[in-house]
C-alpha cells in the first residue's frame, strides 16, 4: 500500500499525522501538489510536483494509483475515481468514502455548485478542529493496522 495526499489544499496538522504515520509504518507517502513543499527527510516519504492547473494533481493520483493504495483527499469527484480504480479514499476529516456513499457526496457537491453558480452564497467548510484531527489520526490508524495484519497473514 501507499498513501498518496491530494496536497495542495491538504492542511498541515493533517500533513503532520501523515509524516508520523509513515515513519512509523514505513510505508510510502506520496504528496501530490503543484508547488514545492517541505517535507521530512525520509527514505519512504516524497514529493510529487506537478504543472499547475484544473485537477492536475488529481490527475496524476489517479494516473500512479494501483488498487488498495489510499488517498487523503477532500476533492469527492477525486475520491469517486480512487474507489473506481479499487483504492481507498479518506477525507481530512476521517471520512472514509465508499461506493455506497460516494454518489450521494457528488449529487450534493454538483447542488452546492449550482447554488454557488447562481448568487446563493452556501458558505465554505467550516475549519479543520479538534474532533476532525482526531477522526482523521483514528480513522488512519484503523486502515494501517488493518493493512499491517493482512499483510501479516498473507
Amino acid at each position: 500500500m501507499k498513501i498518496w495526499v491530494d496536497a495542495d489544499a491538504c492542511p498541515v496538522v493533517i500533513k503532520d499525522i501523515l509524516f508520523r504515520a509513515a515513519k512509523r509504518t514505513g510505508l510510502p507517502l506520496i504528496l501530490v501538489a503543484n508547488q514545492p513543499l517541505r517535507i521530512p527527510q525520509a527514505d519512504n516519504i516524497s514529493m510529487l510536483q506537478v504543472a499547475a492547473g484544473f485537477d492536475v494533481a488529481d490527475n496524476e493520483i489517479v494516473q500512479r494509483l494501483a488498487a488498495g493504495d489510499l488517498v487523503i483527499t477532500s476533492d469527492i469527484p477525486l475520491a469517486a475515481e480512487v474507489l473506481e480504480k479499487g483504492g481507498l479514499a479518506l477525507s481530512v476529516r476521517g471520512e472514509l468514502y465508499a461506493l455506497d456513499n460516494i454518489r450521494s457526496r457528488l449529487n450534493m457537491r454538483d447542488f452546492m455548485d449550482t447554488l454557488r453558480a447562481s448568487g446563493i452564497d452556501t458558505g465554505g467548510s467550516p475549519a479543520l478542529n479538534q474532533q476532525d484531527r482526531q477522526s482523521f489520526a483514528n480513522q488512519l490508524d484503523r486502515l494501517l493496522t488493518r493493512h499491517a495484519k493482512e499483510n501479516k497473514t498473507a
